[in-house]
């Protein structure tokens, strides 16, 4: 998995590649832990994101605990596949997904 950041004006869009998975959540989990203190929307681009395991989605659910505190969260260009995943577990209710 690779994760491209950009931080401007207190947004930050994190641009995730590859697999989410049991071996690259705790990747993601870090980068969004180190990486929001100071930001009010965060911003998952998952154009690149092929596949999400349910630790994935647990690093995702709270990725979203967090920002509900301090501001948004969304998720773009979520590819069918994931998208299945999203729908069929019920975070598709959960997340804002454009």
């Amino acid at each position: 998995m690779t994760i491209n950041k950009e931080k401007n004006n207190g947004i930050l869009t994190l641009a995730i590649e590859g697999r989410l998975d049991t071996v690259t959540a705790p990747e993601l989990e870090k980068v969004v832990n180190e990486e929001t203190a100071d930001v009010r929307e965060l911003i998952l681009d998952m154009k690149g994101l092929e596949y999400i395991s349910s630790a994935g989605l647990r690093v995702l659910l709270a990725a979203q605990k967090k920002m509900n505190k301090q501001g948004v969260m969304k998720l773009t260009d979520v590819c069918d596949a994931v998208m299945e995943v999203f729908e069929m577990t019920g975070f598709a209710d959960i997340l804002t997904i454009e």
